[in-house]
């Protein structure tokens, strides 16, 4: 089994009570754009992001396929913060960025991370800690065996409503 484990320092900020509605311009179908309210992270979660990315050991970055169990303590400076651990799931995804190529748009592989997308995570056990002097997130990620994976398609199946 495949077990990745590292410290992240710093407070994670929570991505979804810190969330900013800004006014963005939209393209319509008839070519005519439009102003709209779109909802974007707050500066503290992206800041966050962009610390903790650079903490990710190399060694880590280990992009695992498949679904995955992530194991997190968070310790904040104070009680004040809910227990969010979506920033941090966010961080330990690959990076991309989209770049212009011929006709159209695609994504590039800018950093690697600990497993492709926070998706794969079927499992998660998430702890609040406090420690004033060292915020941070205390980050466990191993590779779990498929659910389905060694089905026997072949046998029968028991009919529940059969009388015997």
């Amino acid at each position: 089994m495949t077990r990745v484990a590292f410290t992240i320092l710093g407070e994670p900020a929570s991505k979804a009570n810190s969330r900013e509605i800004v006014p963005r311009k939209k393209r319509m179908p008839d070519g005519s754009t439009k102003t709209v309210p779109v909802s974007i992270k707050s500066e503290k979660a992206i800041e966050y992001e962009r610390d903790a990315v650079r903490q990710i050991p190399p060694r880590c970055r280990v992009q695992l396929q498949g679904p995955v169990c992530v194991t997190l303590r968070i310790f904040y400076a104070s009680e004040r913060p809910d227990l969010d651990e979506s920033v941090v799931l966010d961080v330990l995804q690959d990076r991309y960025r989209t770049v212009k190529r011929g006709d159209g748009n695609v994504r590039e592989l800018v950093q690697r991370g600990v497993y492709i997308n926070d998706r794969q995570v079927r499992e998660k056990h998430v702890f609040h800690g406090i420690d004033k002097r060292n915020p941070r997130a205390e980050i466990v990620v191993e590779a779990l065996q498929a659910q389905q994976a060694g089905l026997d398609l072949a046998m029968p199946v028991e009919d529940p409503l059969e009388v015997r």
